[in-house]
């Protein structure tokens, strides 16, 4: 089994999912007493919040970059980033590092790839929204990518993003705006929706749209999975 590395605590709540989920999925696959052999890096999370409120993306980098030295010198074959928002300088971290990263927006665009879909719906931090790190390698596939064209809906999302889901908390009412919110990108003519923030599950499920839904944790941790049994 290939050792792998997760840079998490961005936020904890979803690097718990992480953990989880790499570790049924090599169960279920080997089965027996097999889970996965991995190293974890956690940020305390208001460190990168304090360097995203000062769009201070080279500060960032540089703990990226020690976080996965350390991981590297432990053993790490591939360096898995548990957050969409920190994509925005995987390419960086990777040619930096010397090591394979998982990219979770280019597993994203190969599940849609394999449903056939064209266009669809992008939820997540307004960086993942607004910026092109995530949406350009959905490009490169052909597939057409629509954001909330609503202000207020973005900054929705992106609050409770830092400020409920970042804490594991989920209640109705959040629940109810983001489904409203994906349900105009639908009339927009998004043919599925990405829960493009690791913390999005949280609110929006399997069986609530009427169109498939790309679950980038799950997306992600499978990625990572099959990396290590290949």
């Amino acid at each position: 089994m290939k050792k792998i590395g997760l840079i998490g605590g961005i936020s904890w709540v979803s690097t718990s999912d992480y953990y989880t989920l790499i570790n049924k999925g090599v169960n279920e696959k080997r089965g027996g007493l097999n889970f996965s052999e991995c190293l974890i890096y956690s940020f305390n999370y208001a460190d990168i919040k304090r360097n995203n409120d000062n769009n201070d993306w080279d500060t960032t980098f540089e703990m990226l970059l020690k976080a996965a030295e350390v991981l590297k010198s432990g053993g790490a074959e591939a360096i898995v980033l548990c957050a969409n928002t920190m994509h925005l300088i995987a390419d960086k971290l990777q040619s930096a590092i010397g090591l394979p990263l998982i990219h979770i927006a280019e597993e994203t665009a190969a599940e849609i790839q394999k449903k056939q879909i064209k266009k669809v719906g992008l939820l997540g931090t307004k960086f993942t929204m607004e910026l092109d790190f995530f949406k350009d390698k959905l490009t490169e596939k052909g597939i057409e990518t629509v954001i909330p064209n609503n202000e207020a809906d973005k900054d929705f999302i992106h609050y409770t993003i830092f400020e409920e889901l970042g804490r594991g908390l989920a209640t109705d009412e959040t629940k109810k705006r983001y489904i409203e919110i994906a349900k105009e990108l639908i009339k927009d003519g998004a043919e599925g929706i990405i829960l493009g923030c690791t913390e999005i599950p949280l609110v929006i499920k399997e069986g609530d749209l009427n169109v498939p839904i790309f679950d980038t944790t799950l997306i992600h941790t499978t990625a990572a999975v099959n990396f290590q049994l290949s």
